[in-house]
């Protein structure tokens, strides 16, 4: 069975083409993906990732309030009893934050122009799932 990611916009963001790309390319290679769509709350994202059974909360942040947001997304997951499930963020992030959101509880922190390939064996590392179809991400 694939491992279910939860890719989530948190915040008044309202761009959502990079997690858009991000979902198929993990879709694409066998994940199954849910797509929360934007500007979500917290408090919701997290509630979707224990209803679906995630393995992985994927946040997608353009707004500059990447750390805020992942720090107040892996504690609401550890409130609910649900810290085992990975947080990975990617977006608008400068070099000088990933140490930052590693420490408010990032797994994974994918800055815009990562390849999408990265991201993908970043997220097989975290659900140690092996690829399902073979090739490079974005083929077909």
């Amino acid at each position: 069975m694939p491992a279910r990611i939860l890719i989530a916009k948190p915040g008044l963001d309202g761009h959502d083409r990079g997690a858009k790309v991000v979902a198929r390319a993990l879709r694409d290679v066998g994940f199954e993906v849910v797509f929360t769509g934007i500007r979500q709350r917290v408090e919701d994202i997290v509630a979707i990732a224990l209803q679906e059974d995630v393995a992985v909360v994927g946040l997608s942040i353009l707004s500059g309030a990447h750390v805020a947001l992942t720090a107040r997304t892996a504690e609401a997951l550890r409130a609910a009893d649900a810290g085992d499930i990975a947080v990975i963020v990617g977006g608008t992030i400068p070099a000088a934050d990933v140490p930052r959101l590693r420490d408010a509880g990032a797994a994974a922190v994918f800055p815009t122009g990562t390849a999408l390939d990265d991201v993908v064996t970043g997220v097989r590392d975290l659900t140690a799932v092996p690829p399902a179809v073979p090739g490079p991400v974005g083929d077909g």
